[in-house]
């Protein structure tokens, strides 16, 4: 079981119901994504935080690693979109910096540099509200509450699918490329190459056996999969306090 895994099952929020979890993440990240506010962004990324580190008993260092991962190709993304180019001979619109190289002039707009500073808001408190969620809900307790919402059963099992393939390629890559390097099958160039294309050969086929055997499991269960989820009560402060912190924020943006 992987750490994110396990942090899902056994989190100090793991007894709320999956339903309040899933209405209270979803609900920041719609407010993030439609208010398109520095400030509601940054007071979402805040609180989902505190309810991960504070509230689920999540270790600070491993959320910090998990946000590595989305804020590197987060900052890749804002270069490009600060960064501009055009021929030295056009006249450069309002800038904070310029620098001319041959026909060439390179430049980072006021324009581009607020578009920017609220994408970089925007997905920070979008990642949170996500990782807030898979942090403290099972894959199983979501699907279970899909299927409670009538969603459509082929699209239930699509996501659950494509969740445990991600983690078990990641898994399985993991324990492949560990081998490898215990045969030092990465201390030259052409050895490197060499491991790289055994390592995808390798999980190529052991994808393709698992989705057999899960296909047979789940024909043996009459094709379709079973959501075993332990009951679990609705909490009327959990209620309200979700309301309150929707409220506040819609309140607080202006959005009325």
């Amino acid at each position: 079981m992987l750490l994110i895994d396990k942090y899902a099952y056994m989190n100090k929020l793991a007894s709320v119901h999956p339903l309040e979890k899933m209405l209270f993440s979803f609900g920041l990240l719609l407010l993030s994504l439609i208010m398109r506010d520095e400030r509601i962004s940054l007071i979402t990324f805040i609180v989902m935080s505190a309810f991960i580190i504070i509230g689920a008993k999540i270790p600070m260092k491993y959320y910090l690693k998990l946000l590595l991962l989305p804020g590197f190709f987060l900052l890749s993304s804002l270069l490009s979109i600060l960064i501009s180019i055009t021929p030295a001979t056009n006249e450069l619109p309002a800038h904070i910096w310029a620098f001319s190289f041959n026909d060439w002039t390179i430049f980072v707009g006021n324009a581009s540099l607020v578009t920017a500073k609220q994408l970089f808001f925007i997905v920070l408190g979008s990642v949170s509200c996500l990782y807030f969620l898979i942090l403290t809900t099972s894959v199983q307790s979501i699907c279970h509450v899909l299927r409670q919402c009538r969603i459509p059963a082929l699209f239930v099992e699509l996501v659950e699918l494509t969740y445990r393939f991600i983690f078990i390629f990641l898994d399985s890559m993991q324990k492949i490329h560990l081998a490898q390097q215990a045969r030092l099958g990465y201390h030259s160039p052409a050895q490197w190459l060499r491991s790289i294309s055994m390592l995808i050969a390798a999980l190529f086929a052991e994808m393709f056996q698992r989705s057999r055997e899960l296909n047979n499991a789940m024909q043996a269960r009459g094709g379709e999969m079973v959501y075993w989820q332990e009951n679990a009560t609705y909490s009327m402060k959990n209620w309200l306090g979700i309301a309150a912190i929707l409220l506040f924020l819609i309140v607080y943006g202006g959005f009325f």
